[in-house]
């Protein structure tokens, strides 16, 4: 069943709603909308508008030149190069870091229909099928990140020079001096809505993660770019650069986001079952998610620099926490998949992963599971990464895509995801990604040059 703004070329607002919603904005100081949407590369897009247009955003959508947006494949000329972002009105909220504007996230809409392109809607016509069966999917998203600066010759280092522990999780020094920027995204972020759970100094210098209450998975997605766009900006005023790049240094661990997930009917769990163990409707999600695990890849960890993380190796504090094994276990962090009774954590994702398509293309996977009825492997309980290559594979537990270009291959080739995403976007998913793979391999590196530059 469609939403009800998706009736018409043109959603009908009731007058007086419209203008109590000005009114209750502009009591707040707020003068002018931010109209937000999100690319296929889970960056955040969109422009200005004055609050007096508010009407228009909602019943028609703010407008953008469609080929000017990454993912869209639309035309130059014609009614199908024009793209509107349509307001969503429970999305609707006051930004404290940009004092007079109020954020409206915008659902896209091409020749006045619903853009299969759009990230946001795949993801509304995955929960779709799910509130065919009367479920409802919940993510907790816990983006990690890093706080940068430009050193020499370009090359981003850690923005507080004195973070060098080499075992720096939950350090307490390094911590404390960040706390004028970890103060005010908290702060803006519950003041906008969201509930913050905990920060923590993660296992890289100058890495940390930010926890916000889960919640209905669109809104979960929505969330994690408010997150971002906070972010952004109050990094900026300390001088900072804030990164969601999945590994900036080799040497230590990259920045992950990890899904935690759960099924509900009503207020009702889905995935609980007897005595602490998953339920057989988790345990057939679980393995669809495990059979597409390598489709999957190329949605939760969408760049080059993705699989720098996903490797199975030392790092410097002694583990990467990025698992390449396509495993589950009972909260079992060295497993792609680790269980944790009336949840799972999806660990694969990391954080340059689009929110949208990553949780559509989970979704597909688990119905996928569901409706096959997969059985679900034998739960791991080893340490995977204190384990040899050789006795991994002995056990038959699979490995992610260790490139960009092997998982782009194993979404062309997959139906499921091909579904999820739609033609247009999967289309063009697959050839932007694989043309930043072919960029990648045909780029010659320092490495090169120092190691063969005067070999032969």
């Amino acid at each position: 069943m469609l939403d009800p703004q998706d009736a018409g070329p043109h959603h009908r607002i009731d007058a007086g709603y419209l203008e109590a919603t000005r009114e209750s904005l502009a009591s707040q100081g707020v003068h002018t909308l931010l109209v937000q949407f999100t690319d296929v590369h889970g960056t955040a897009k969109g422009k200005f508008v004055p609050l007096a247009q508010i009407g228009t955003v909602l019943r028609t959508g703010a407008g953008f030149a469609g080929p000017s947006i990454w993912g869209t494949a639309l035309p130059r000329t014609g009614p199908r190069s024009e793209y509107y972002a349509r307001g969503d009105t429970r999305t609707l909220r006051a930004l404290p870091w940009m004092p007079g504007v109020a954020l409206i996230v915008g659902n896209g809409f091409v020749d006045r229909a619903p853009f299969d392109a759009c990230p946001r809607q795949v993801l509304r016509r995955a929960t779709a099928r799910l509130a065919e069966r009367g479920w409802m999917l919940s993510t907790g998203i816990e983006p990690e990140f890093f706080l940068l600066r430009r050193g020499e010759g370009g090359r981003y280092e850690p923005f507080d020079g004195a973070d060098r522990l080499d075992k720096p999780s939950y350090d307490l020094k390094s911590l404390p001096r960040q706390l004028p920027f970890l103060h005010a995204l908290r702060a803006a972020l519950e003041a906008a809505g969201l509930e913050v759970e905990q920060i923590d100094h993660e296992d890289a210098h100058g890495q940390f993660e930010l926890n916000f209450r889960f919640d209905e998975a669109l809104r979960s997605a929505d969330n994690l770019m408010l997150f971002k766009l906070a972010a952004h900006a109050l990094a900026e005023q300390q001088g900072a650069v804030f990164s969601m790049m999945p590994k900036p240094f080799a040497n230590q661990p990259g920045s992950g986001l990890h899904f935690h997930v759960s099924l509900w009917r009503g207020g009702q769990g889905l995935f609980a079952g007897e005595g602490g163990r998953l339920s057989k409707l988790a345990e057939h999600f679980i393995a669809g998610v495990l059979a597409h695990s390598a489709a999957l890849s190329a949605l939760a960890a969408p760049t080059v620099n993705s699989y720098k993380r996903l490797v199975v190796g030392e790092s410097l504090s002694g583990t990467t926490w990025a698992p390449a094994y396509v495993a589950h276990g009972p909260n079992n962090r060295t497993a792609m998949i680790r269980t944790l009774g009336d949840r799972f954590e999806w660990r694969t994702p990391d954080a340059a992963a689009n929110p949208y398509l990553a949780t559509a293309g989970l979704i597909a996977a688990g119905l996928d599971g569901i409706d096959r009825e997969l059985p679900l492997p034998p739960a791991c309980e080893d340490d995977l990464f204190a384990l040899p290559l050789a006795a991994i594979r002995s056990r038959g537990i699979g490995l992610l895509p260790q490139s960009l270009g092997e998982a782009v291959d194993a979404l062309e080739a997959s139906e499921v995801m091909h579904g999820a995403l739609g033609d247009t976007l999967h289309a063009e998913f697959v050839r932007l990604k694989r043309a930043e793979w072919i960029e990648y391999a045909r780029h010659v590196s320092d490495w090169e040059h120092a190691r063969y530059g005067a070999l032969f």
